[in-house]
């Protein structure tokens, strides 16, 4: 009998098709029933029963030396099999595959003349055979019909899919109604995606930045590099501040960035060396309720400090270098609760306040009498409490003021007139809440750092920008979605020497990274684990920001991490936040007011219960006088 040269579709030592096995009458063992597990790993090896190629069925000839190897160390008769496969390719073959002939050895062998070697007697190949059928239970996977395959293939089907749906069960419905849920979800999805862009390359590139510095042609490396998205999406909490006993309101950054200001529901004033994490100063600020605010006026060699309370109280410490307290004095009195300051980005002297009562005040503390009411809010002959004030950068003549409804007034101080629109010199305000039919409120107002943009955080609705140059009524030109802003009076703010992305806390207890061009979220942090972030302050010339929420401490985040954090929990984040949104909106009567005092007033009776301070809720402050106040301006009005 002739032998012919094997064929590409030869077996390897140990496997045998089934063809030969009807060839030499041997039963085919009867093995167990191959599990899919199992299937799973022979994948490969049941369909290399079919006529494939070498190069398909073992891979690159070194993986099929190791395959041999394997193979000869698993017992004696395989070292026999492959001594009688070399013995048949050692005189005509390529033994270029593990001795296994390859599919260009067998092409030349085809035209060559026949080598008499090639002829074995019968009684040799049986031997051969023999040899092998011992070696078939080395792989004790049986072989299944395609039918079987098929069959176990979609029962595997079958029992991921309930799996997927009972993991994937809605937690809304229960599954009741699922359909309903997902047009839900489709419309969220729609909803978030709209009045976005794709994001813009960045523009700062670190390789070419280094580059530039190295050759002393760009000055002005870290300016730069504050505004990188890759910094950004690096960021980290790097450590907290720790000694507050209660809720910290404010932080905020000395000129130089050297010192860091916080206060809050304990009363006090801390002065941070940050980057040593102790205080260098610590004193009682005066105030008798919550401190909102707390600011270091410019260029004063850091002496100054102004600070507002819920008492309506404005405050000035003086401090000899941020290290030294002296004294506080008053030097404005709100009838109700003063919530923010606005620094004049150059003057040591002057700032504005604001305040529940609606009246902006000048202060100048060069005169004898700082205070000095600049206009009172109003809409329709009503007054309208305030929550933020904004001076404009590139013209600190003009400020932003808002507060209790959905307008963002500009004011002129050279050209207000209280006959005239109330001395209002434009108003901003998105079309859709014109007419709103449930109130609502504005908790904080931002310029960007060369005035053009102007930022408004609305309560329980989005973060609006607007562009400051824009005749009276104008449409907002962006909108910032995902958070949620209900519960507290949360700040936003630029971040970024040139305002390239958005910041605000969130009910959620996380920090929200917008990238402004294309009002796409690019970061999200978790900041407060009692769950909510008020206040957010850039450092005024590094990658940094400082950040402060109900928690008793100041979080400093910095771009430290390895890698670009994952934005795993965004989409749910955002479902979340949208969907206690609307059930809100549902009961929506004053909303806003009863978060307020009930939030306030809780965290008051805590404080007062361990620590025993007696200060009066603003809404406890003489409603007579206030009353007495209104009713003498309306009558010199």
């Amino acid at each position: 009998m002739r032998l012919l040269p094997l064929r590409p579709s030869v077996r390897p030592a140990g496997q045998l098709s089934s063809e030969r096995f009807s060839e030499l009458d041997f039963p085919a063992p009867d093995w167990p029933r191959q599990t899919s597990y199992e299937m799973s790993h022979q994948e490969d090896s049941a369909d290399g029963l079919q006529d494939l190629g070498i190069e398909s069925l073992f891979g690159s000839s070194e993986e099929q030396s190791g395959a041999v190897a394997a193979t000869e160390a698993s017992s004696d008769i395989d070292t026999a099999t492959l001594d009688v496969s070399t013995g048949m390719t050692r005189d005509g073959g390529d033994t270029s595959d593990c001795g296994f002939p390859n599919d260009s050895s067998t092409e030349n062998r085809s035209t060559d003349q026949e080598n008499p070697s090639e002829d074995v007697e019968h009684e040799s190949m049986e031997d051969f055979e023999h040899f092998l059928i011992p070696v078939l239970p080395v792989f004790y996977y049986p072989l299944l019909r395609e039918d079987e395959i098929v069959e176990e293939e979609e029962e595997e089907i079958d029992e991921e899919g309930e799996e997927e749906e009972q993991a994937q069960m809605c937690p809304r419905c229960g599954g009741t109604d699922h359909e309903q849920c997902l047009l839900e979800d489709r419309a969220l999805e729609e909803w978030t995606s709209s009045e976005t862009s794709a994001l813009p390359r960045p523009r700062w590139q670190a390789v070419t930045a280094l580059r530039q510095r190295q050759l002393g042609s760009s000055t002005r490396f870290v300016y730069e590099a504050c505004g990188a998205r890759a910094f950004v999406q690096r960021f980290r909490l790097q450590y907290r501040l720790e000694g507050h006993t209660g809720c910290v309101n404010t932080v905020h950054f000395n000129q130089r960035g050297t010192r860091l200001a916080s206060s809050g529901d304990d009363l006090r004033v801390r002065v941070w060396d940050w980057v040593r994490q102790k205080p260098v100063l610590d004193f009682d600020s005066g105030h008798n309720n919550n401190v909102l605010q707390a600011k270091f006026l410019p260029n004063c060699a850091d002496s100054t400090l102004a600070m507002c309370a819920r008492d309506g109280q404005v405050r000035v410490a003086e401090l000899t270098n941020a290290s030294c307290f002296e004294s506080t004095r008053r030097v404005a009195q709100h009838k109700r609760a003063a919530h923010k300051l606005a620094l004049e980005p150059d003057s040591p002297y002057k700032f504005l306040t604001s305040g529940e009562d609606g009246v902006v005040f000048t202060i100048d503390l060069r005169q004898h009498q700082p205070a000095s009411e600049i206009v009172i809010t109003r809409e329709k002959g009503k007054r309208v409490g305030l929550y933020t004030i904004s001076v404009n950068p590139a013209n600190t003549y003009q400020f932003a003021a808002a507060g209790q409804d959905q307008f963002v007034r500009i004011y002129d101080q050279r050209r207000i007139d209280k006959k005239e629109n109330h001395g209002v010199l434009k108003k901003f305000n998105p079309h859709h809440m014109v007419y709103c039919d449930f109130p609502t409120s504005i908790t904080c107002t931002a310029y960007s750092h060369d005035g053009t943009e102007l930022l408004a955080s609305y309560n329980d609705e989005d973060i609006y920008l607007f562009n400051s140059s824009h005749s009276d009524g104008a449409q907002y030109a962006k909108r910032f979605k995902g958070h949620r802003n209900s519960t507290t009076v949360k700040g936003v703010n630029f971040y970024g020497p040139r305002s390239e992305f958005v910041v605000s806390g969130s009910d959620c207890g996380h920090i929200f990274f917008w990238e402004k061009s294309s009002c796409q979220i690019i970061q999200l942090l978790k900041g407060d684990p009692e769950g909510t972030i008020n206040c957010l302050e850039p450092h005024p010339y590094l990658p940094m920001l400082a950040a402060s929420g109900l928690d008793h401490d100041v979080k400093i985040w910095t771009p430290t991490a390895e890698a670009a954090t994952e934005l795993t929990e965004l989409k749910d984040l955002i479902k979340k936040n949208k969907w206690e949104r609307d059930q809100d909106s549902v009961y929506h009567t004053n909303l806003f007011d009863q978060y307020m005092l009930s939030f306030l007033m809780g965290h008051r009776s805590q404080r007062d219960h361990h620590l025993g301070w007696g200060a009066r809720f603003p809404e406890e402050l003489d409603e007579s006088s206030s009353t007495s106040l209104t009713s003498e301006e309306e009558g010199q009005d």
